[in-house]
């Protein structure tokens, strides 16, 4: 599965792994016969422990880092030391602690723990999959780290194989409502959705106000298009974690989903006053407020506005979306002086290339167009642009892809199908775009798409007589491989 798709079902996979957590506290496993005095490193690395625990992080550290220049080869000093790093958010020294203590005591599962949890957190799966295992081998036990390494494979596509990981430790974590709204994710994106009720209500009863699990509870609602129980879930959620800017995120993108304006931009700029990214929610928001404008205002009256305010950026885009069919050059127009108002708004760059596209100026609409998916992933208008202008430059392999990532966006869109299907068809992969014109008309609308429908039945015979003749790419593959 492509990073890009991470975030557009699971959101946050890693907010819940505290690394601090893998080890309050650490034995430290080494000779004590170094005397009581300050040279001795044991004492200095229960002075660092004793620090950590009283949330003095810089102290722990310092002590810590004393007890190894006195004693170089001290795994859990090294540990530790790569646990408060983390907390002072040196993400890259703690990695070169962990791997430290991970080298010198090898069948010690928590630096593989710590280690695989941390790269994991920095979206490195390939690095991070082995690490994971090995601290599951050396110690079952280790509940988040199960977890995570569910997550993660549940982030490569292998559903079953998560929910298969996840459930083997049910018996050790019964009692946490995390692990059961961690469960619970997993099994809605696997499909469960009976057993995903049933865990989230479950760690729901062994903590009302836990903010995973309302988090949880909200995707759910939002799947079924229930914003204001989605919102009520999330609200929950922040009031029991109010740091949580993953659930503070969602909430504003749940607000603008159900048409909440005010609330929606007050939490955005709330975040943008923290310093927080909302650049790919700033651009869902002004696509919700143009799109409810286009449907509502006049061209005319909208320019009468823009005499009076020369540099409304919405009026601008609205008029751009306006015209985009019927005059694509002036639509450009629109586009760019909104572009120019607002540059880092990825709806104007997409609605100016979208304008190239009606243009058929190909090759400029591609270059924008990858440019605002670069920006903002789930950007669906600059997907479906960039499909169709893909597809008319001949670039069949490249539109599927996109096509694909329309139809995971919106999988009730049965066109969606028919484009799929048309892809595959002039690739000659003839048994795969059979698959998908069947799945077209088996879900197709008689009034919306009468047009496609007619062209695919036009077209099933002959489809289905080069099938039956052995034609198409797929043979000629295996052609080659029997050649070789």
């Amino acid at each position: 599965m492509r990073r890009s798709l991470r975030t557009s079902f699971i959101a946050p996979l890693f907010a819940f792994l505290v690394l601090v957590a893998c080890a309050a506290h650490v034995t430290a496993q080494v000779e004590a016969d170094l005397g009581e005095d300050s040279d001795d490193p044991i004492k200095l690395f229960e002075k660092g422990q004793d620090a950590h625990g009283k949330g003095n992080i810089a102290l722990a550290l310092e002590f810590y880092e004393e007890a190894l220049k006195l004693k170089p080869e001290f795994p859990e000093a090294e540990f530790q030391r790569g646990n408060a790093l983390v907390a002072l958010n040196r993400g890259a020294d703690a990695e070169a602690a962990f791997r430290r203590a991970a080298e010198l005591k090898k069948d010690w599962a928590l630096p593989h723990a710590a280690l695989g949890l941390l790269v994991a957190r920095a979206g490195r799966d390939a690095e991070a999959e082995p690490l994971l295992r090995r601290a599951v081998e050396l110690d079952p036990k280790l509940t988040q780290v199960v977890t995570a390494l569910a997550l993660l494979r549940l982030r490569a596509g292998a559903k079953e194989e998560a929910v298969t990981i996840i459930r083997k430790i049910e018996a050790g974590a019964g009692g946490s409502p995390l692990y059961w709204a961690m469960r619970a994710q997993i099994e809605r994106v696997a499909g469960d959705k009976p057993a995903a009720a049933s865990s989230v209500e479950r760690a729901l009863r062994l903590d009302p106000r836990s903010s995973e699990a309302h988090a949880e509870r909200a995707e759910v609602h939002i799947e079924a298009n229930q914003f204001d129980r989605a919102a009520e879930d999330l609200n929950v959620a922040l009031r029991a974690d109010p740091s949580n800017v993953a659930v503070r995120k969602r909430l504003a993108q749940v607000y603008i989903r159900a048409g909440k304006k005010a609330e929606a931009g007050r939490i955005l700029d709330e975040l943008a006053a923290a310093n927080v990214d909302v650049t790919s929610l700033r651009a869902e928001f002004g696509a919700a407020q143009v799109a409810e404008c286009d449907a509502r205002e006049s061209s005319a009256a909208l320019e009468e506005l823009l005499h009076r305010e020369p540099k409304n950026a919405p009026a601008l885009g609205c008029l751009g979306a306006h015209y985009r069919t019927s005059d694509p050059q002036k639509s450009l127009d629109y586009y760019r002086r909104a572009a120019e108002i607002e540059p880092a708004n990825a709806n104007y760059a997409a609605g100016y290339a979208a304008a190239l596209v009606q243009m058929r100026r190909f090759p400029e609409a591609i270059l924008i167009l990858r440019r605002v998916i670069t920006d903002s992933p789930e950007h669906y208008a600059a997907h479906a642009n960039l499909a169709t202008a893909l597809d008319e430059s001949n670039q069949f392999e490249e539109s599927l892809k996109e096509y694909e990532w329309l139809k995971r966006a919106k999988p009730d869109l049965a066109v969606i199908d028919f484009f799929i299907a048309l892809a595959y068809d002039r690739l000659t992969e003839y048994r795969l775009a059979l698959i998908a014109y069947e799945s077209f008309l088996a879900r197709a609308d008689a009034e919306k798409n009468g047009l496609e429908i007619e062209k695919v039945n036009l077209r099933l015979p002959a489809l289905r007589e080069q099938i039956k003749r052995g034609q198409g790419a797929k043979r000629k593959k295996n052609e080659q491989s029997r050649d070789r």
